[in-house]
Formats: structure tokens, sequence, C-alpha cells
């Protein structure tokens, strides 16, 4: 007897406006993508940004300190970066 395959993904339904929608296919054509992957992504990284909002980082003391200490010091000097910021851009030349 054969086995039924496993659902691996659900449908998910939406309501839209003809003007999101149509905004929506726009950025999804733009990026090369379907509106359904385009979709997807969006929703997916929204969901990210708020979890980590809510994300709770926790530390000792002591690497606390060290985390303020060096927020507080004086920032270091990053070689590649000094090199690209000493460049003009490409609007400039």
């Amino acid at each position: 007897m054969a086995h039924a395959a496993k659902k691996t993904a659900q449908p998910l339904s939406l309501r839209l406006a003809d003007t999101d929608l149509a905004l929506i296919d726009r950025a999804a054509e733009l990026r090369g993508r379907s509106r359904t992957d385009f979709m997807r992504e969006a929703a997916l990284r929204a969901a990210e940004e708020v979890i980590m909002d809510r994300a709770l980082i926790r530390m000792s003391g002591s690497g606390f300190a060290a985390f303020a200490a060096a927020l507080a010091g004086p920032p270091a000097s990053i070689p590649a970066l000094v090199e690209v910021m000493k460049r003009k851009a490409p609007w400039e030349r």
C-alpha cells in the first residue's frame, strides 16, 4: 500500500488591494522573483526582525563591563576602511 506524501508547505491566503498587489508584483519583478518567493522572503525577514527585537541578551557582570568599556573607549582605526573613505565616490570623478 502506498503512503501519502507528507505535506511540507501550508497555503496562506491574503486579501490585498489591487494597488498593494501591483506594488508587490513590481518589487518582485525588480528582484527577479516570483510573487510567492518575494512575499515569503519579506514575511520571514519581518518575523525575524520582530523576534530579534524581543530577544534577551544575557552576559556576566565582567562581560558587560568589558562591553561597556569597548563602547566608551576610543574607536579603533581600520586601515582598509580608512583607504575606502579616502577614495572619491564614482559620481565625484
